[in-house]
C-alpha cells in the first residue's frame, strides 16, 4: 500500500494504520432526555452495534456471542444500536415474531441484559415504525428503548440520537419498489427543520465533557453507501459549531473509523451486526481512514473524563483496531 498522502485506498483491506432504572427528565430543547445512573467505576462502558436483525443469519449469532463475552469483560453499562434493527422491512407490528427471533432470543448473554438505546434505520422505516416505538415492546423485553430522536445523559458524556432517515430526500422522491412508513414525519421539511433546531439547541446548551451524536446514516464513509450528502449539508455544520467529538452510525455494513482532517470529528461506523459487503469499498484519504473492515463485528467504548477508548472486534472476538480519543484532540493516538 502506498504511503503518499495523495494516494487512495482502492482495495478491500483492514487498514491498520441486570437492568438500570431510567430516569426521564425534561429536555433542554424538545428532545426527550434520559439519564443513565452512574456506576462507581471510573469509566462508562458501552457496546455499539448496527444493522443486525436477521434472525441469527449472516453471522448475527456469532457477533451476539462475542458481544456477550466482551460485555462481561468490560462490565458494560448499556448497548447502543445504530439502526436497521429488523430486516428486510422492519417489524410488521408489535406482535411480529422477528422481535423475539432477532432480539430477545439472540442477545441472551447475562452481560447484554442492559438497556439498548436504539435509533431507527431506513429498513425500519419500511415496516411499522410505531411498532418499534411502542411501549408494548418494552413490556416484552425491558431492555428495549427506541425513539426517533432523544438525548442520553451519561454525566461525563451526552449522546444525541438523531433520526436520520427523513434527511435523505431520495427515499421520498425515488423510493423504488419500497414503501416507507412516513406517519409522524410529514411534512418532511418541517420535521427535519425542527429536528435540526432541537439538536443544535441541545448541543449548544450541553455541559458534558463529551458530546457524541448517534444516527443510522453515514456522514463520511468509504463503504457501499458512501457519504450521505443530505447530512453533510444539514447536520455537519451543527456538529462543527458545537464541538461534537464523534458521530457514530451504521448503514454501511462494515466497521470503519475516519478522522476528518478539516474538523477533527471522529466518524465511526459500526454496521457489522449481520450481513456484510465483502470488498465493497470506495477510495478514501489514507491519512483520514484509520480502519476499514468489510466483515461482521461490533465496537466497544470506554469513556472517562479525559479519554474515550474505542475498540473494534470481528465476529470471532479478534481485536481489529484500537484508538484513544483525548479531549486534547492533538493527543489522540493508537492504543
Amino acid at each position: 500500500m502506498a504511503s503518499s498522502l495523495n494516494q487512495r485506498m482502492v482495495f478491500p483491506v483492514m487498514v491498520v494504520v441486570g437492568m438500570f432504572c431510567l430516569l426521564v427528565t425534561p429536555s433542554i430543547a424538545e428532545l426527550p432526555r434520559f439519564k443513565h445512573p452512574p456506576k462507581k467505576q471510573q469509566s462508562l462502558n458501552i457496546l455499539v452495534l448496527g444493522d443486525w436483525g436477521r434472525k441469527g443469519t449472516y453471522n448475527q449469532s456469532l457477533v451476539a456471542n462475542q458481544m456477550g463475552i466482551v460485555g462481561e469483560k468490560l462490565d458494560i453499562d448499556f448497548v447502543i444500536s445504530t439502526g436497521d434493527n429488523f430486516y428486510e422491512d422492519g417489524l410488521k407490528g408489535v406482535d411480529d415474531p422477528a422481535f423475539y427471533q432477532s432480539f430477545i432470543h439472540m442477545y441472551t448473554a447475562p452481560s447484554l441484559q442492559k438497556t439498548w438505546y436504539t435509533v431507527l434505520g431506513n429498513h425500519d422505516y419500511r415496516g411499522d415504525v410505531e411498532a418499534q416505538l411502542s411501549p408494548i415492546l418494552k413490556q416484552k423485553d425491558s431492555r428495549w428503548l427506541c425513539m426517533r430522536s432523544f438525548i442520553l445523559d451519561g454525566e461525563i458524556v451526552e449522546f444525541f440520537f438523531v433520526d436520520t432517515t427523513p434527511f435523505v430526500e431520495e427515499y421520498f422522491t425515488d423510493p423504488g419498489e419500497h414503501t416507507y412508513d412516513w406517519e409522524g414525519v410529514l411534512p418532511r421539511l418541517a420535521y427535519v427543520s425542527k429536528l435540526l433546531k432541537d439538536v443544535d439547541s441541545a448541543l449548544a446548551q450541553s455541559k458534558a465533557k463529551w458530546k457524541m451524536v448517534v444516527g443510522h446514516h453515514t456522514i463520511n464513509s468509504a463503504g457501499h453507501h458512501g457519504s450521505t450528502e443530505d447530512l453533510k449539508q444539514l447536520l455537519v455544520p451543527i456538529l462543527e459549531a458545537n464541538n461534537v467529538d464523534a458521530y457514530i452510525n451504521g448503514h454501511d455494513h462494515c466497521l470503519q473509523h475516519i478522522i476528518d482532517n478539516n474538523n477533527g470529528i471522529h466518524f465511526i461506523t459500526s454496521g457489522g451486526g449481520s450481513k456484510a459487503w465483502s470488498g465493497d469499498v470506495k477510495p478514501w484519504k489514507l491519512e483520514e481512514l484509520k480502519l476499514y473492515y468489510d466483515g461482521q463485528g461490533f465496537m466497544s467504548m470506554q469513556i472517562t473524563k479525559s479519554t474515550a477508548y474505542i475498540i473494534f472486534y470481528d465476529a470471532f472476538g479478534k481485536v481489529l483496531h484500537t484508538w484513544s480519543i483525548s479531549k486534547d484532540r492533538n493527543v489522540a493516538a493508537w492504543i
